[in-house]
């Protein structure tokens, strides 16, 4: 990427140059989630499928036959264990090896190298606004993005509760209770109450749910814009700065939410 005070090509040149820098780093930062999501992926199901593999065998010993069931079970870990290893070894062998969130950094750091390159062009508050506009579509993708992260996570978690709770229950229900299902009980109740406990303190599914509000908000918005509804029925200049006005204000919103949602208790209801 060219700097920011390169004297080899005009003003608009070098802002085509940030564009062009801003978009390459989108593209490796897409790449690298694809990435991380493929290795981390295959060693969970890996891990899960051994764990699960194992206590079925011990649960199910000489009473029912998951014999067939494991000669199926068994390759398909075993291949999801060599992809991991094949993925492993490209990691390691991997040239750039950088994280999503020095990508991101970086992505910052190209973005504000691109504003202060518009500003030192002194272009007009209408354009700038133009500019703002068109930056929306990253702003609602990154949004989503955080929501479906968070809603991920916290379905996650929600499935460990059931399927936790309903073993822990089925488990304890069973008259003489062998020792390892009394351990596989004990298991699936710490299980239980980690989820809970993670579910309870971060909040992830009202985290999912004010980012989803706020990128719907903002596309309902983009969307009257371009479409001339109210209230953008004025002058262009006009409605750009009103979708400024409004798109900033659901940012700032969702940033107290965001701070609220990462008080405590106590802080939230006002007691100690």
């Amino acid at each position: 990427m060219a700097p920011a005070g390169a004297s080899t090509s005009g003003p608009t040149e070098q802002l085509l140059e940030h564009k062009s820098a801003i978009l390459e780093l989108q593209d490796k930062i897409r790449t690298r989630k694809i990435q991380l999501r493929g290795l981390y992926g295959s060693g969970l199901v890996t891990v899960f499928s051994i764990l699960a593999i194992y206590v079925a065998t011990v649960a199910t010993w000489r009473t029912v036959d998951i014999g067939k069931v494991n000669r199926i079970a068994i390759p398909l870990t075993i291949a999801c264990g060599i992809s991991f290893i094949v993925q492993a070894i490209r990691e390691n062998n991997r040239l750039e090896r950088k994280s999503v969130r020095q990508l991101e950094l970086e992505l910052e750091i190209a973005e504000e190298r691109r504003i202060l390159q518009a500003k030192q062009l002194d272009f007009p508050v209408d354009q700038r606004q133009f500019s703002y506009k068109d930056s929306l579509p990253r702003e609602l993708d990154q949004l989503r993005s955080e929501a479906q992260h968070y809603r991920r996570i916290h379905n996650a978690f929600q499935s460990v509760i059931i399927i936790g709770s309903l073993g822990t229950t089925t488990a304890a229900s069973i008259a003489d209770t062998p020792s390892y299902l009394k351990w596989v009980t004990v298991s699936l109740s710490f299980a239980v109450g980690v989820s809970a406990g993670f579910t309870g303190y971060f909040k992830y599914r009202e985290r999912s749910f004010y980012l989803q509000q706020t990128a719907d908000a903002i596309e309902q918005h983009a969307t009257a814009f371009e479409l001339g509804i109210p209230p953008y029925i004025g002058e262009e200049n006009d409605n750009l700065a009103k979708l400024t006005k409004e798109v900033e204000a659901l940012r700032v919103e969702q940033r107290k939410r965001e701070q609220q949602l990462d008080q405590p208790h106590e802080g939230r209801d006002g007691t100690v």
